[in-house]
């Protein structure tokens, strides 16, 4: 069992080492091609010493402190990490079952779910541009009627329309009653 804990322990000690190595040479990859750029600048494009200098000594100043400040910003990022916790989507709605903070506009915090359930609704712009809480079309279906209707002519099509119109009303009527 030690043993195990031990090889773990190297590998990923190894690990670590390896990613160390990997960003010591991205590092001296942009320091020669800063180095490289500056010459180049020097000779060809006859900008004085003084200036390829002072670029060389900007460009290497930047690289010193993005590697200085890259403990501090992973310190920083694992902080805020634990403090804000997991990020659970909301997009499709939910439930909130225990109180819990969320951000709000202005820097504020909202609480919700402090008196128990509470329920998250999207909310969607209808055909007519009225704000309502968007349904998935997941609760029962919509009950269709279909009449089928035979006429011989536009004409005996037209006397039946009082016909449908009459059955349709008595359908939603009988919808709206439940039976």
């Amino acid at each position: 069992m030690e043993e195990d804990g031990t090889m773990t322990d190297t590998v990923s000690g190894a690990q670590a080492l390896s990613e160390v190595m990997a960003d010591l040479e991205a590092r001296s990859h942009r320091f020669g091609s800063a180095l490289t750029a500056a010459l180049r600048s020097a000779t060809v494009g006859g900008r004085g010493l003084d200036d390829v200098l002072k670029g060389l000594g900007n460009r290497l100043t930047d690289i010193a402190l993005a590697a200085g400040l890259k403990p501090l910003e992973g310190l920083l990022s694992n902080a805020i990490g634990s403090f804000v916790g997991s990020v659970t989507p909301f997009a499709d709605g939910g439930v909130v079952r225990s109180p819990s903070f969320f951000p709000m506009g202005g820097g504020n915090l909202g609480l919700m779910g402090e008196a128990g359930a509470e329920a998250i609704l999207p909310l969607r712009r209808g055909p007519d541009g009225a704000l309502g809480v968007a349904t998935g079309g997941g609760g029962a279906p919509m009950p269709q009627i279909v009449f089928n209707v035979t006429a011989t002519d536009a004409a005996s099509f037209r006397k039946s329309e009082g016909q449908i119109a009459a059955l349709l009303v008595r359908s939603v009527a009988r919808g709206q009653r439940g039976v």
